[in-house]
């Protein structure tokens, strides 16, 4: 070994330096999806998440999946959880903090009636359909309130039309019904055997709602129905001139 060789500095800084900021780009990206996220009225998904990072974070949808990952491990003993439905990822109050919460609310969210919680649950188990399989199923016709009323909620869509005289419309749940829902895929549902007459139709509806099938207790049973109407006649006397414009 010569005297040049011997006095050559060894210097592992670059390495050590490059770890460091690798370190420190992952922490960033971490924190800047949990600022998307907090900031966000509904779920991003990955693609979105990538999106707006691209003019501060060049990353690709590992990166942001890896981070996802981490955030949420972060959280997972806290008072709120972030988790993945069917629009993208979110963060939620836990469980256990539910009822607390709902106290900043004065007025209770409204009761969906027993109508429109069996038409919800006949279109999201037998999806896509039109009004008249509903009808099928229920026994009595399905009012253009409700079908609306489920539009605007936007737990429903129209997806097509059938081919026959007429074309009506037909039916099917969207991704806004899954988020609210709390499920990322109509798959994630629990199983039920297709829904063919009224019998099977409350066991549709009570795991619709995430409920046993026992009784309902009186504070989670739905609303009332109204008055048997017009619309709520058996389907052969129900007008289906406007089922085309339900939705369109």
């Amino acid at each position: 070994m010569n005297e040049h060789e011997s006095d050559a500095p060894v210097n592992p800084a670059p390495a050590t330096e490059a770890v460091a900021d690798t370190a420190e780009v992952s922490e960033r990206l971490v924190r800047c999806i949990e600022a998307l996220l907090m900031a966000a009225d509904s779920p991003l998904s990955v693609e979105q998440l990538v999106r707006l990072l691209e003019t501060t974070e060049a990353v690709d949808k590992s990166e942001v999946r890896t981070a996802l990952s981490a955030l949420a491990e972060r959280y997972a003993d806290s008072a709120a959880d972030l988790v993945e439905v069917a629009g993208g990822w979110r963060f939620q109050v836990g469980p256990d903090y539910g009822a607390l919460v709902a106290r900043l609310w004065e007025e209770r969210p409204p009761k969906l009636s027993r109508a429109m919680l069996e038409t919800l649950a006949i279109i999201c188990y037998r999806q896509p359909l039109a009004r008249s399989d509903i009808e099928a199923v229920r026994g009595v016709s399905v009012s253009t309130g409700i079908i609306k009323t489920l539009a605007e909620f936007d737990w429903i869509k129209v997806v097509g039309h059938r081919d026959v005289p007429g074309r009506p419309a037909l039916y099917a749940t969207t991704p806004r019904f899954l988020d609210d829902f709390g499920v990322k895929r109509l798959a994630d549902l629990p199983s039920l055997p297709e829904i063919k007459d009224i019998d099977t139709l409350d066991a549709a509806v009570a795991r619709l709602r995430g409920e046993s099938d026992d009784a309902e207790s009186d504070d989670n049973a739905p609303a009332p129905d109204e008055p048997e109407a017009a619309s709520d006649a058996p389907p052969d006397e129900a007008d289906h001139g406007d089922e085309r414009a339900d939705l369109e």
